[in-house]
């Protein structure tokens, strides 16, 4: 029999509601670590406080986890606006969302998964082995009818410890090339009209990446936010060229909903190489060529 790979990368409501033992007299022994990455592409000007939205209401036991200072080093034209954190600065992060060495983590948002993919994605390259994301996140959860917590977790200090490189990653140069080969495909996964160089509204320069496919991330979603099945997830990504057999990498803005675009893919049973700098690191670089247009060019 056949096993559906998305079942490595998403948990539906009720899996997670039934492995929290919702209601039930006792506590769940070894219950997951729950991480509420809620945030936001904010307009200029203004930012998204996704700890607000947090004390306001999460799932029980649920941590914040900020993707600003935990999911990401400091922003620079060199390196993008999220750079990787370096091993020390995540380590420090997970210690304290209470991840231990055998930890189970689940990690939701309230966007379709477009945030909290970031942690999904760096808690498996830096080595834990069971991540997945909350199917449809925190709207998901509250059209079940499951009940939140308001306030702030405290959890129990974890023991992980972090080593990088356990997933695929290219830099700017690994993308040119895969982006101009024949036997691979680059992807997108930014709004079609950010591809196509008619809006730019955060980094230096509209376009994309010479050769790279157009594939934007909310095309992963059905209409509750929720992952598409797997056979229409699989469908969407081979008419771009990205199966099983295939190298494909995927960049974004500046690597957040790319690993949104990977976490489809591995749902899909496609391994991604994940371009972290993205599109942030690429419209800095002047050297870098720019295509606009609804072609790849």
């Amino acid at each position: 029999m056949t096993t559906d790979p998305r079942a490595a990368v998403l948990v539906t409501v009720d899996e997670l509601a039934a492995d929290l033992r919702l209601g039930g007299a006792d506590p769940a022994p070894g219950a997951p670590v729950l991480l509420d990455v809620r945030w936001a592409l904010a307009a200029a000007g203004q930012t998204f406080d996704g700890l607000a939205h947090y004390r306001a209401g999460h799932l029980p036991g649920a941590v914040f986890a900020d993707l600003e200072t935990e999911l990401a080093a400091a922003p620079s034209p060199a390196q993008g606006r999220h750079p990787l954190p370096s091993t020390a600065q995540l380590q420090a992060a997970a210690r304290r969302w209470g991840v231990r060495h055998d930890s189970r983590v689940v990690v939701y948002d309230a966007t379709g998964g477009m945030a909290a993919a970031r942690a999904w994605w760096l808690l498996r390259y830096f080595g834990l082995r069971d991540v997945r994301i909350l199917d449809g996140g925190l709207p998901a959860w509250q059209r079940a009818g499951h009940p939140l917590e308001a306030d702030d977790v405290e959890a129990s200090p974890g023991d992980v410890v972090l080593t990088p490189g356990h997933l695929r990653t290219l830099d700017a140069s690994d993308a040119a090339a895969l982006a101009a080969s024949d036997d691979g495909v680059l992807l997108d996964a930014r709004a079609g009209e950010r591809y196509r160089g008619e809006t730019e509204p955060v980094d230096p320069r509209a376009g994309h990446i010479p050769g790279a496919a157009s594939a934007p991330t909310t095309e992963n979603l059905a209409a509750d936010g929720t992952f598409l099945p797997t056979d229409a997830l699989r469908e969407r990504f081979a008419a771009l060229g990205a199966t099983a057999g295939t190298h494909v990498g995927v960049y974004c803005g500046s690597g957040v909903t790319a690993a949104h675009e990977a976490a489809a893919l591995a749902a899909a049973g496609v391994q991604a190489s994940l371009y972290a700098g993205s599109w942030s690191q690429w419209s800095n670089d002047p050297s870098r060529p720019v295509a606009t247009g609804a072609a790849r060019g």
